[in-house]
């Protein structure tokens, strides 16, 4: 373009152009890649050195508010897609949230910034799910997959080890903070690998740790702990074998999937717990008492009850025989116990919405 098409044998640097490849599938090109001609001496040029093809660490869920907007999320997806090699996307359903997407980033960072163009530029109402990364599995069979949602793990017996992925963060913080912010660390499991001194005030902190631990909420305590004075910085060292379960939530006796999550068994109990006491206050009572709980394969860690929604049976009562009052109190004890055994929990939207995010 000069400023008009006009023909020429090549694009050297700093100018612009464009080449006609008969290519029909636009999100098959990507940035890096080495374009050659079909002759035998055309395809023994190397390609480009030092390129590979991007692959994301944090995953999340985005659905639409309105399930209708659905398929305008796909095409606003797609045209993100063209410019940003990073963004991978594919559709996925969920019994609390509808239709959305499955999509993998490079960090929380490319995260915020692909669901405000998403809301800016296509005018799209989203809902984000909690981040989560991929993990390892090792099958009995010696055969190793990535999955990306701990409703992928296949049954206990087929499964030999889960591997988490791990990086290498780098911490810049003045030294007044830098005992608060190992000891965060160690908190998640981090492994000190060095600490280097630049003066009497600046220290840069070299830890390993799960980036499960990094991708929700670290940068935001991180941030609380060092007064907002502390910057990070980290890349992807590879996978590990741990101890990792998964940690099933039970409402009334029913597993629901969309709320299992892929845990370290060290905090298994203290997550299940949590997990149980923020979702007794969201389910509204019903008519018989709903039983919550945190499993992992058959055995309960954690559990909370949402007391029964008990109605005034005495209320017409005024006077005559206590066994009056019994036999109605009996009566509905005897319902509630029938309920329960055949009644199902409807849990509101509102409280998948609350707890996912």
């Amino acid at each position: 373009f000069s400023p008009d098409f006009s023909k020429d044998k090549e694009l050297a640097t700093g100018e612009i152009g464009y080449i006609a490849t008969g290519l029909r599938d636009v999100s098959k090109v990507r940035v890096g890649d080495t374009i050659t001609n079909n002759s035998s001496t055309a395809q023994s040029i190397e390609p480009l050195p030092g390129y590979r093809e991007i692959t994301p660490f944090v995953y999340a869920g985005i659905f639409t508010v309105n399930n209708a907007d659905y398929p305008k999320l796909r095409d606003a997806l797609e045209k993100l897609a063209l410019s940003d090699a990073a963004l991978i996307y594919e559709p996925e359903s969920s019994p609390a949230l509808g239709f959305g997407f499955r999509c993998g980033f490079l960090g929380l960072l490319h995260l915020e910034i692909i669901q405000e163009r998403l809301e800016r530029e296509f005018e799209l109402k989203l809902i984000a799910t909690t981040p989560s990364v991929s993990y390892e599995i090792t099958l009995t069979g010696g055969d190793k997959q990535i999955i990306n949602s701990p409703t992928e793990l296949p049954d206990p017996t087929k499964l030999k080890a889960i591997a988490e992925p791990w990086i290498e963060l780098e911490v810049f913080t003045p030294a007044d903070y830098m005992g608060g912010i190992m000891q965060m660390l160690q908190g998640r499991r981090g492994v000190q690998k060095d600490v280097k001194h630049f003066d009497q005030n600046k220290v840069m902190l070299t830890y390993e740790i799960p980036l499960s631990q990094v991708v929700v909420d670290f940068y935001d305590v991180l941030k609380s702990v060092s007064s907002g004075y502390a910057s990070m910085n980290y890349k992807f060292i590879g996978f590990r074998e741990e101890d990792l379960v998964k940690l099933d939530i039970l409402v009334g006796g029913r597993v629901v999937d969309v709320l299992s999550v892929i845990v370290h068994r060290s905090v298994t109990q203290n997550m299940g717990k949590k997990l149980t006491q923020k979702l007794k206050t969201l389910i509204p009572k019903q008519n018989f008492e709903v039983a919550l709980q945190a499993a992992i394969g058959g055995k309960v860690i954690a559990r909370e009850d949402v007391p029964a929604l008990r109605k005034d049976v005495l209320a017409k009562l005024y006077g005559g025989d206590r066994t009056r009052k019994d036999k109605l109190l009996k009566k509905q004890k005897a319902g509630k116990k029938r309920m329960k055994m055949v009644g199902k929990v409807e849990i509101p939207q509102e409280a998948f919405l609350k707890l996912l995010q």
